[in-house]
């Protein structure tokens, strides 16, 4: 008997972890935006079309594949505002904002894409301007999808927007993109924020403790 309660310990747990090497085997690929406070990049809290930057503040853009904004890959390159914006003199009515632009590695590239070289600007635009505008004056074409999402820079990548990728690069279908879209986000609002134990392991912990108890009253009963 104590044998059957270990194979059926066993047959339990596999299922649980081929779900939990399921929930962290995708990503999505998609431009991420940034900003900089000294040398350190945060991510920015709004979209680029509703930021409004400063005189002089230094923003980015990351091309990548990540699950969520906690593991996005950052902007590469150490240039600041004074670096990137030396030949672009202060003009009254304006304002000048440093720009990042990292299109990632070939890792992280659509199939049949090769990533180009990083680059930095200073875009000179109106004082009221979103980031989105000053983007765009040094780095079209611009593409956006229906929602607003900011699908490419400079044309890059030229197809493709926000898709999700599973491990190994492959792409998924549309349909699967939505369905596991839709299971993160459960999973996001029943784990706080990511800070908890994933429900997975909570029912791996409550087969255990079931067979565990289950195996002590055989061998109790057996005695």
């Amino acid at each position: 008997m104590i044998r059957r309660f270990a194979v059926l310990f066993l047959a339990a747990l596999l299922p649980l972890s081929a779900g939990a090497g399921q929930a962290h085997a995708a990503g999505y690929r998609y431009w991420s935006f940034w900003e900089r406070d000294g040398s350190a990049w945060t991510y920015a809290t709004v979209g680029p079309s509703l930021a409004r930057p400063a005189d002089g503040d230094v923003q980015g853009f990351r091309f990548s594949v990540s699950e969520d904004s906690g593991d996005a890959a950052k902007p590469r390159g150490a240039a600041g505002f004074d670096t990137i914006c030396a030949r672009t003199p202060a003009k009254d009515g304006t304002k000048r904002v440093a720009l990042v632009i990292d299109f990632g590695t070939p890792a992280d590239a659509p199939s049949g894409e090769k990533p180009p070289a990083g680059r930095t600007a200073c875009a000179q635009v109106a004082e009221d301007a979103t980031t989105a505008e000053a983007l765009a004056s040094v780095a079209e074409p611009l593409r956006y999808d229906s929602n607003a999402l900011l699908c490419a820079i400079a044309g890059y990548p030229a197809k493709g927007c926000g898709e999700q990728v599973a491990t190994g690069g492959k792409e998924s279908s549309p349909a699967e993109s939505a369905e596991t879209a839709g299971t993160a986000e459960e999973a996001s609002a029943q784990d706080d924020g990511g800070s908890g134990p994933s429900v997975g392991l909570i029912a791996g912990a409550a087969v255990v403790a079931v067979l565990g108890a289950a195996a002590v009253w055989q061998v109790r009963r057996r005695a």
